[in-house]
């Protein structure tokens, strides 16, 4: 028996996990099959248990905002965006997920606890935009 006999298998690999938002389909997660945990966090086994057998969930796309920053020197691919805000949101159903909210210039523009929704964008990572105005236009 060879050592990757052991290891568990994944619902979907990490090039479908990141797809999934790319494409603006759905946003993908897990659910732990023991303990219930929800992680948008790609795996193998449950980060809060251990245990495998972690079951593919769609996501919510919609959260609240549970930290943020702004950032005035981003990568390559996002110099035409800054300064934006980059945000960890707490997704409803359980879940948080990293993005960025390219609509968000300063500190004043966004609060904790503030309503987000998942927008696919053309640009990589997960685009987030506030509940209450209209998504950006690409």
């Amino acid at each position: 028996m060879d050592a990757s006999e052991g290891l568990p298998a994944a619902p979907h690999t990490i090039d479908e996990f990141v797809k999934g938002y790319e494409e603006g389909r759905t946003l993908r997660g897990f659910r732990c099959r023991q303990c219930g945990l929800v992680t948008a966090t790609w795996g193998l086994a449950c980060s809060r248990c251990g245990k495998p057998g972690l079951e593919d969930v769609t996501l919510s796309p919609r959260g609240t905002v549970v930290a943020f920053t702004i950032l005035h020197v981003p990568g390559d691919e996002f110099l035409n965006d800054a300064p934006y805000a980059y945000v960890v949101v707490e997704l409803d159903g359980g879940g948080r997920i990293t993005g960025w909210m390219p609509s968000v210039r300063s500190e004043s523009d966004l609060r904790y606890g503030e309503r987000v929704r998942f927008h696919p964008s053309y640009k990589p990572g997960v685009q987030f935009v506030k509940e209450s105005v209209p998504a950006p236009s690409e």
